[in-house]
């Protein structure tokens, strides 16, 4: 067992699987004891029937059998005993495993998209755990805890006579290479059925994710037929490595059944030519049955275990890329500035550069707006700012420090971020706001509500700050998640707040809000950075940034900047004529 769980969890020092494995090392030595008592145990049946035909039947003695008898049930007895304890065990070994590698898993996973790039719907790590977890806890490391064991039975199979002996050596080789061929089969199967059951589930998450438009445009037939398609691929993979390993399964019980028979053939002709007693006929048979057991259950449980080996190679190439850094030293909250120095960014894990070169600085108390054509590059420094994208050169700081000299949860104390794309998570108003804390501050969460502008909104709703919003936010309209977006962005007052097309979704009156928010948040000494499309979400900002292309071309006061803009047809790529206007595209101030 040490063996076969190590190769899981055998890592580095420090690294969590290492850790699951120390944990687990008493539990493992328990269930090497119980796997032991027990194989020594399945001997039970072949020295019982060894016994009733070579002593019992030929004395006649009832008293004898009955005695024997009992002694075998008492036997049988603990055998069970311990087969449960070793099942309890290994389910226990298994909680380890989910207990210590959860919440790295978790982390993993809500770390890939903004690190790595990710394929699929970005959920492998997580089946992964729970492939590996399933394992530990099934009947597969008890078969494999039980194959060292073959040489015992084999051993006494000689004694019992050589040629039974070398029957059951001949067996196991035999059983040895359909392991062997099984291993091969399902290497390369269980690899492609996990690319192929992803890109499916992608596939149907995306069809779900947009199931409104899908029903508006009558688009279901053919997305039901696009799947199928993939369905159908997964499931002739499945059925392949499915029938191959049945295959395998079948021809080792069939082999052992006739080995068995063999071996009564064989243990008749030694009675009959005076070479062995009546009692080895059944007690060879019996032994050499349980000698080759384990291998028929190791060529069973074979598929289980190289997935659960490939999903813990991926999971561990997982954590390599992804690590968990100590935590650096807690910095006071920031209070003073925004610099942003020559950075270049771009989407994680592409080899792809969507802004260049950013240099500005913004103080307390400021707003910036952020324009530019589509594709510019807005976004995309939006999430350079908040440390979601990596910066490939230069720095963003807060009041000095680089983003990376922060703890990722500590920093988001100080950040929020309202994104395009609002996604909230099922759960009540409250809950969404708070940023989901364990036991938020009620004064807080109004507060920041307030400051959104959506206090009496939400006293309207059936329950106001405990009405639950569902899936994503489904029980609330698009400029109601909105806004309460904002509010979660506002929780206890940020030093940095990045909205990206805030009011995308927002009537009048949400906009009204929305510029009073922007300016409560310079009022109280924060900065505002927000990415805008419409003028109205200018009102509240004293700066304005503009992007082309990836790269700065203007900042300034606002009415400067958009002054300019106005004066040049909205296409201000080279603004150097201005006497107080910034233009960054050619390194110049003018």
């Amino acid at each position: 067992m040490n063996n076969v769980v190590a190769g899981f969890i055998r890592q580095p020092k420090k690294d969590t699987g290492a850790e699951a494995f120390s944990r687990c090392k008493s539990a493992l030595v328990a269930v090497a004891l119980a796997s032991a008592l027990i194989n020594i145990l399945y001997l039970t049946g072949s020295f019982f029937m060894l016994q009733v035909y070579d002593r019992v039947i030929p004395s006649r003695s009832i008293p004898s059998l009955i005695a024997l008898s009992l002694l075998a049930l008492l036997l049988y007895i603990f055998q069970g005993v311990f087969e449960v304890m070793r099942s309890r065990m290994l389910i226990r070994i298994s909680g380890v495993f989910d207990e210590v590698l959860g919440s790295r898993v978790f982390k993993a996973v809500m770390k890939a998209p903004v690190k790595t790039k990710v394929e699929g719907d970005g959920l492998q790590m997580l089946r992964d755990f729970d492939q590996i977890r399933s394992f530990l806890s099934s009947a597969g490391p008890a078969a494999f805890l039980d194959l060292p064991w073959m040489p015992l039975y084999i051993a006494i199979c000689f004694m019992f006579h050589p040629i039974i002996g070398f029957i059951a050596i001949g067996g196991a080789l035999v059983l040895i290479a359909l392991t062997f061929l099984t291993h091969r089969s399902a290497q390369s199967s269980s690899k492609q059925a996990t690319e192929l059951g992803n890109r499916r589930n992608t596939f149907l998450q995306a069809a779900q994710r947009n199931a409104e438009v899908v029903q508006a445009m009558g688009m279901r037939k053919d997305l039901a037929g696009r799947w199928l398609d993939q369905n159908d691929a997964y499931r002739m993979t499945s059925r392949a490595a499915s029938d191959t390993g049945n295959v395998y399964s079948t021809i080792s019980k069939i082999f052992r059944a006739v080995l068995q028979s063999a071996v009564l053939a064989t243990g008749a002709v030694l009675v009959i030519e005076n070479q062995a007693s009546g009692g080895i006929i059944i007690a060879s048979s019996i032994l050499t049955s349980r000698s080759l057991a384990p291998v028929e259950q190791a060529i069973a449980n074979w598929r289980g275990f190289v997935s659960a080996q490939q999903a813990w190679k991926r999971l561990r190439d997982a954590f390599r890329d992804l690590p968990e850094n100590e935590a650096p030293l807690k910095l006071r909250a920031p209070y003073r500035q925004l610099a942003v120095e020559q950075l270049i960014s771009g989407p994680p894990g592409r080899q792809e550069i969507t802004i260049s070169g950013v240099s500005f600085s913004i103080n307390a108390g400021s707003a910036v707006g952020v324009i530019g054509p589509s594709a510019s590059g807005k976004s995309s420094l939006a999430r350079a700012v908040t440390g979601i994208w990596p910066s490939y050169r230069g720095a963003v700081r807060l009041d000095g420090a680089t983003l990376d000299q922060w703890d990722d949860d500590d920093l988001g104390t100080h950040i929020g971020y309202l994104p395009q794309d609002i996604e909230l998570f099922s759960g009540t108003v409250a809950e969404n706001i708070s940023r989901f804390q364990p036991a938020p501050e009620p004064a807080a969460v109004i507060a920041a509500a307030e400051i959104a502008g959506v206090h009496e909104m939400i006293l309207r709703f059936p329950k106001g700050y405990e009405t639950q919003i569902g899936p994503s936010g489904s029980m609330l309209s698009a400029g109601q998640r909105q806004r309460i977006a904002l509010a979660r962005a506002l929780y206890k007052d940020p030093f940095l707040v990045v909205l990206d097309e805030p009011n995308s979704n927002l009537d009048g009156e949400g906009e009204a809000a929305l510029a009073e928010a922007i300016l409560s948040v310079r009022r109280r000494g924060g900065i505002v950075f927000i990415v805008a499309h419409r003028p109205s979400a200018l009102e509240g900002c004293d700066l304005v940034l503009m992007m082309n292309e990836g790269k700065l071309v203007a900042f300034g006061p606002k009415d400067e900047v958009l002054a300019r803009i106005l004066r040049r047809d909205v296409k201000p790529i080279h603004a150097e004529r201005s006497p107080t206007l910034k233009v960054v595209g050619d390194s110049q101030e003018q």
